[in-house]
């Protein structure tokens, strides 16, 4: 079987697929989840990064124009009024890609 850019198994793969200035914001985005959650779980969900800490905690993904990341909306609502310079929805914020 030949393994296609959407199969990740692991987020080492999703990242080093990514184009190297979106590398560089992915790998900015997965430092303070590891350190803020090191026994967090390390995982790929719906083809994209994921971290499981008693549940699902954070994913973030790559798209052609940004890169998302997604908190639990709690948790985007804790963070609401220091996010006004990006584009937020319920459970997303979206950081434009460089």
């Amino acid at each position: 079987m030949i393994k296609t850019k959407l199969e990740f198994t692991r987020i080492d793969e999703y990242i080093t697929a990514q184009p190297p200035n979106v590398r560089s914001t992915l790998k900015k985005l997965r430092h303070p989840i590891k350190k803020a959650a090191p026994e967090s779980e390390e995982t790929i969900r719906y083809q994209i990064p994921a971290y499981k800490f008693y549940g699902m905690l954070v994913n973030f993904a790559a798209f052609k124009n940004h890169i998302s990341f997604f908190p639990t909306s709690s948790g985007l609502e804790s963070f609401k009024d220091k996010l006004t310079s990006f584009e937020i929805s319920k459970g997303t914020i979206k950081f434009p890609r460089i």
